[in-house]
């Protein structure tokens, strides 16, 4: 006979549905009997654990933003040398490739954040935590002298994190040749220039 699902674990199916839902007909287009097809259940059963849809969608964003500073900063905690942190900062902030679900999400908010309020101060929030993450990287490194800094530290975060963005969404364009590996490299070679440190594994 099988289980019942706690209502915690029929929520984090719902919002992995909702997430596809909005990769596939968009972060402003999606409907609620659509999110309820991906999770296999019906519109009135959604919204029994969301009565309001909006809810639901902002904690899916919330789940795929999570990935790009909660799980990175989780990642490198246990490094101590502020080049190989950085080295891993830069390749986990990149997609995985073209069918990279989280980004592909990502991508699909930042077209509709110049027109929900909501999403646009989502995504702000998620950069500027992200380049706080970059900082406390590079600011570690240029106290213990293993970096030298050719900007202040908020500027180059703020690039890198850009850098990010673009060659991301260059991936999931499939442009032909950007893969994450070269990706990564690019914004390393900009990262070598901005620390004056080599940047490569030991």
């Amino acid at each position: 006979m099988a289980q019942r699902k706690s209502r915690a674990d029929r929520r984090m199916d719902l919002i992995d549905a909702a997430r596809r839902a909005m990769i596939q007909h968009g972060a402003e287009g999606v409907h609620l009997n659509q999110i309820a097809e991906e999770a296999g259940l019906t519109s009135g059963a959604v919204l029994y654990h969301y009565p309001d849809l909006r809810d639901l969608l902002i904690e899916a964003h919330h789940a795929g933003m999570e990935r790009f500073y909660e799980q990175r900063v989780k990642k490198i905690s246990g490094i101590a040398d502020p080049a190989l942190k950085l080295i891993t900062t830069i390749r986990s902030g990149l997609p995985e490739g073209p069918e990279d679900a989280g980004v592909r999400l990502l991508c699909e908010l930042g077209g509709a954040a110049g027109r929900n309020r909501v999403y646009g101060t989502l995504l702000t929030t998620l950069f500027d935590r992200q380049v706080s993450m970059y900082q406390t990287i590079l600011e570690t490194g240029a106290a213990q002298g293993i970096f030298t800094l050719a900007h202040d530290s908020e500027t180059i975060s703020r690039t890198l994190v850009a850098l990010e963005d673009a060659y991301g969404y260059r991936i999931i364009a499939r442009h032909h040749s950007i893969g994450p590996d070269k990706a990564a490299e690019l914004i390393l070679d900009y990262a070598r220039l901005a620390t004056g440190h080599e940047l490569r594994p030991k």
